[in-house]
């Protein structure tokens, strides 16, 4: 096949390529790269999570029936294989101050399962949990209290109705926490390569404006070993309690970046030796037919509904490539199509391993 280069592209791509038409024109991608390729091949991507779990969930045998102030259990190590506790002590005197960490917000959790990772993660400092006094005790919630107690973090049982008045999802399930916000990764590290680490994983999102969706397509990404999620800074969704509570715990554990302008951080990736594949489902090159492609470096990127990839993504695409659909309708959800995206690279790159 004749190789072809994407439209607008700010770095030419030598060797033999093949290209996947869209709606913008032909995105090229050649098997030959530059210096900044590395040579080795990637291990499974699910073993490479950045800010992955260092153990298995709370189990509900043995629980004790902890008070709703909860103080601290003398010598329980229940909890101690997940997360590193509370964060945020104070320095001792005369060391030098810390430089302020970078948020993407996501102060306020709702939702019994992204409380529960919120405590079991140990990445955020937890400062307070309301629980509706009338919520039944099931086996999240009593693991939810006795984490808390665990970690000295103050639980209020508080009235249902003043609980759902200072709610900002649509279904708080009983339970809001207040934490500091979600630590920002740096880029830098993500596209960083080193021996033994699978080649960079990464997704960006482009115009995903809908909360629900950002939530669940990071529940996705989470699940299938995703390194890294590029968000861009305007005209999309941040981190919010609908995003944290649809994402059910995967905001504490995906590293995610905030970018200025998206289109320029594809360069960047790309110039990085990172192969950007973008999603429409116009394009004649089919998900499936990535190849060598999806053990390699590579960002996978995901348009909103309706409009898609935007003109100057799309122009930062090394290839554009299709879901198939073979029934009557033309399209997924965003979120959807992210799964099966990020797990079809996750089965290619198991196959090499």
């Amino acid at each position: 096949m004749k190789p072809t280069s994407s439209k607008g592209s700010s770095t030419k791509r030598g060797g033999k390529g093949v290209g996947a038409k869209g709606a913008g024109g032909k995105g090229g991608a050649g098997a030959g790269r530059g210096a900044a390729r590395s040579a080795s091949a990637s291990s499974s991507a699910g073993g490479a999570r950045s800010g992955g779990r260092a153990g298995g969930g709370a189990g509900s045998g043995g629980r004790s029936s902890a008070a709703a102030g909860g103080g601290p259990r003398g010598g329980s190590t229940k909890f101690a294989s997940r997360g590193q506790g509370r964060t945020g002590k104070v320095s001792p005197t005369g060391a030098p101050a810390r430089k302020p960490e970078k948020t993407l917000g996501g102060e306020q959790i709702e939702g019994r399962q992204a409380v529960r990772e919120l405590l079991l993660a140990g990445r955020r400092r937890v400062r307070e949990i309301w629980i509706a006094s009338d919520l039944d005790d099931n086996e999240t919630v009593q693991d939810i209290v006795d984490i808390a107690s665990h970690e000295r973090v103050p639980v209020q049982h508080v009235a249902r109705k003043r609980l759902e008045a200072a709610a900002r999802s649509e279904a708080p399930q009983g339970i809001i926490a207040y934490a500091n916000g979600v630590p920002e990764a740096d880029l830098a590290d993500l596209v960083r390569r080193s021996p033994g680490r699978p080649a960079p994983f990464l997704v960006a999102v482009d115009g995903v404006t809908d909360p629900g969706n950002l939530g669940a397509l990071l529940r996705s990404c989470e699940g299938a070993g995703v390194q890294g999620v590029l968000l861009p800074r305007h005209r999309a969704v941040h981190v919010t309690p609908t995003v944290a509570k649809a994402a059910a715990g995967a905001v504490e554990y995906v590293p995610m970046v905030m970018v200025g302008g998206l289109p320029s951080a594809l360069t960047t990736l790309r110039d990085q030796g990172i192969w950007v594949v973008g999603l429409a489902d116009e394009a004649d090159r089919e998900l499936f037919d990535l190849g060598e492609l999806a053990t390699d470096g590579i960002c996978i990127v995901m348009g909103a509904e309706g409009a898609g990839l935007s003109r100057l993504v799309r122009e930062r695409c090394d290839m554009i490539v299709s879901i198939p659909m073979l029934g009557r309708l033309s399209s997924l959800n965003v979120s959807a199509a992210a799964a099966l995206a990020t797990y079809e690279v996750t089965r290619a790159r198991r196959r090499t391993t």
